[in-house]
């Protein structure tokens, strides 16, 4: 779990860093859709990262001319079918609700978002560990979930991500966000297409 501490120093951030913060946990969203997609063959994981991809440009690029309310509108289009609740599905839905929380703060006031990002992520991986351990005891469950090495990466994750956007956001840390976000493929969850 965040400490308070956490939560305080991810609302402190200046616009610009908790939107490469929130961007770098889309990235290690993405491939739960792109697993979601493979197996399923719904969704649309080209168009999702069409969108990550122009709000990487946005915060790279001075000037960048992006209408983020059209790719919100993309972005709709890319959520699982409202009829599916499989666990994949589920997953699938946090990498699109992250990114439209984000797409919201590029749009103009949506002071929570990034809280909403960090909770979204942290909350996927709690489901899994719930699924894969199949531990009925809540306080059982709580210490598990806690303890759990899935959880110890997320937290691990989470504090590198914002470790970084607390520099200076120059081009070059907003490259090495990105690739810390990108994780080699893996997700939030330990899985990769590979």
């Amino acid at each position: 779990m965040a400490s308070q501490g956490f939560y305080q120093r991810l609302q402190q951030l200046p616009p610009v860093a908790q939107q490469a913060f929130m961007a770098a946990l889309c990235e290690r969203l993405l491939p739960n859709y792109a697993l979601y997609q493979e197996a399923t063959g719904q969704g649309n994981y080209a168009g999702l990262r069409a969108v990550l991809d122009l709000v990487w440009e946005h915060l790279k690029v001075k000037n960048a001319k992006i209408d983020f309310e059209k790719q919100a509108e993309k972005l709709a289009e890319c959520e699982p079918p409202a009829a599916d609740d499989s666990f994949g599905a589920r997953r699938a839905l946090e990498a699109v609700v992250a990114l439209a929380a984000l797409l919201d703060t590029l749009q103009g006031e949506a002071p929570g978002a990034v809280l909403e990002v960090s909770r979204t992520s942290r909350g996927g991986v709690r489901a899994f560990i719930e699924l894969t351990e199949g531990e009925d005891d809540a306080a059982a469950l709580a210490l598990l979930v806690r303890d759990h090495p899935l959880m110890e990466d997320e937290n691990d994750f989470q504090d590198a991500v914002l470790e970084a956007v607390s520099q200076p956001l120059e081009r070059e840390t907003l490259k090495q966000v990105q690739r810390l976000g990108r994780n080699d493929g893996v997700s939030n969850l330990g899985l990769s297409l590979e």
